[in-house]
């Protein structure tokens, strides 16, 4: 239903999901991987993870100035959770403003060992009310509230724990680590990928940028990614409806070379150097490296 197989552009389709169902190639050749991204883009393992349905944050901005979040909400209304695309753009967010750093550590409100004052701790951000009530230590850990009891309908704190953070990071390291083993392969680097296919429900709603400054997603131009939402549903259709794409789904799969990600430390070693936001090597993320310079040299003036 992608398409994939009758293109001649160098594609990757990427199923972002529990399993990370990833395919790369064009009409003459394809190789694929799956790896276990885990289900925290999908809610669950999240301290207030939630499917994208009503009630749940899509959506989150953080000032830079004060650390203060809006958000907006499916249906409206008051939030009673993070669905994935919620989660995607706060860790984001968090994390172009620096209230959390590379290696997704929160500034708590009690100095780190050594730190010689809050502020050393907190940064930038420590003499604003706002970051410093909104940056606490919780039940497990380090934590950031999204909305306060009084604003949600669970009349409870929405909040991103450390634990959370790690979750996601382990989900996108998984996914960032898959696509590129296929890549290294066959020879090619992610730059070099003409389109980028998402498939799965979920994938529809990925803020594209904010997937990218998180590591989640290759830093490619905009225009090169394309939505396709439940593609396995409307494959099955195809294949009920029709026979001729039934044989395509054996042609597809004829064609496809396997890679078992669990053969070598090749995956292992892609998956802890993207650990990091957006990767321990950030001049493979150029436009992040630059906003974050850009906004360095702004905190400057």
């Amino acid at each position: 239903s992608s398409g994939l197989m009758e293109s001649e552009k160098l594609t990757l389709f990427l199923d972002v999901g529990t399993n990370g169902e990833t395919v790369l190639g064009t009409r003459d050749w394809m190789v694929t991987c799956a790896c276990s991204a885990g289900p925290a883009f999908e809610g669950a393992g999240v301290e207030h993870g939630m499917r994208a349905t009503t009630g749940a944050i899509e959506e989150v901005w953080v000032n830079g100035q004060t650390g203060e979040p809006t958000y907006r909400v499916i249906g409206g209304g008051k939030p009673a959770g993070l669905c994935g695309s919620g989660l995607i753009s706060l860790l984001a967010e968090l994390f172009i403003t620096g209230v959390i750093d590379r290696s997704g550590k929160l500034a708590t409100t009690t100095p780190r060992k050594g730190a010689k004052t809050q502020r050393e701790e907190l940064g930038d951000f420590a003499s604003l009310r706002e970051v410093k009530e909104r940056v606490r230590d919780g039940a497990h850990g380090a934590e950031y509230v999204v909305a306060w009891a009084d604003e949600t309908a669970t009349g409870q704190d929405i909040v991103l724990t450390k634990v959370d953070i790690d979750n996601l990071l382990r989900a996108k390291a998984a996914i960032y680590a898959g696509y590129t083993v296929l890549c290294q392969s066959v020879g090619v680097d992610p730059a070099d990928v003409e389109q980028v296919l998402i498939g799965g429900a979920f994938g529809q709603y990925i803020n594209i940028e904010k997937a990218i400054q998180i590591g989640l997603l290759p830093d490619l131009p905009w225009e090169r990614f394309q939505f396709l939402g439940n593609t396995s549903a409307t494959g099955a259709y195809y294949a009920l409806l029709s026979r001729t794409m039934r044989t395509q789904v054996t042609v597809a799969a004829a064609m496809m070379t396997y890679l078992e990600l669990s053969a070598d430390n090749t995956f292992y070693d892609n998956f802890t150097s993207a650990l990091f936001l957006p990767h321990t090597a950030i001049d493979r993320f150029p436009t992040v490296r630059a906003l974050l310079e850009d906004r360095q040299d702004q905190a400057e003036k």
